[in-house]
C-alpha cells in the first residue's frame, strides 16, 4: 500500500475516534440526569459501549473484495471507525470512573498504576500479534481473525473485572 493509500482511512478513522472520545464521555451524564446514580450510569455507559467493538468482528467479511467490491476497504473502514469511536469513549468513562471512585490526592497514583497496566497489555497484545503472524503465515487471515477476537471481546472483559471488583460503589475517602 502506499501512503496515501493508507493517510486517508487513517484520517477518518482518529476523526470518528474523537467522536466517540467526547459523545462517550456524555452518556453517562444523559443516564444521571435521567436518575441514575454516577456509579450506576458510568457502569451502564460503558456495558453499552463495550458492545461496539464487537462489530469489530465482522471486518474481514465487509471487507472482502470478492463480496462487496470496490465498497469493501469503505465498508472496512467504517467498523473499525466504529471500534476505534468505542474505545475512545470506554477510556474516556474508564478515566472519570478513578476520578469517581478515589480521593483527589490519590486520582493520579491510581491512574498511573492503570497506565502502566495498559502499557503492558499494549505489550502483550504486540507480542500475540507477533506470534499469530508467525504462527499463520500460509493463512495470515487467520491471525487477524483471532486479533479481531481479543480486540472485539476484551472490553467486555474489562467491564466484567470491574463489576467484580466492585459490584457496589462506595468512594474510597481514606488513602
Amino acid at each position: 500500500m502506499t501512503t496515501e493509500q493508507v493517510r486517508w482511512p487513517t484520517f477518518i478513522v482518529y476523526g470518528i475516534a474523537i467522536i466517540g472520545s467526547v459523545y462517550g464521555g456524555s452518556i453517562p451524564m444523559t443516564l444521571m440526569k435521567k436518575g441514575m446514580q454516577v456509579y450506576q450510569a458510568r457502569m451502564a455507559a460503558m456495558f453499552i459501549i463495550a458492545l461496539f467493538p464487537l462489530t469489530v468482528l465482522s471486518t474481514q467479511y465487509f471487507g472482502n473484495v470478492g463480496h462487496f467490491g470496490k465498497m469493501a476497504s469503505v465498508l472496512a473502514v467504517a467498523i473499525i471507525c466504529i471500534g476505534a469511536a468505542a474505545h475512545q469513549a470506554w477510556s474516556a468513562n474508564l478515566f472519570t470512573t478513578v476520578s469517581d471512585m478515589f480521593p483527589k490526592k490519590s486520582v493520579g497514583s491510581v491512574t498511573g498504576i492503570g497506565a502502566m497496566a495498559g502499557g503492558l497489555g499494549g505489550v502483550i497484545v504486540q507480542k500475540l500479534a507477533g506470534t499469530l503472524t508467525d504462527a499463520f503465515k500460509e493463512n495470515p487471515q487467520t491471525a487477524y481473525l483471532f486479533m479481531f477476537i481479543v480486540c472485539a471481546v476484551s472490553y467486555l472483559i474489562a467491564w466484567g473485572i470491574m463489576k467484580a471488583l466492585v459490584p457496589q460503589h462506595k468512594p474510597i475517602t481514606d488513602l
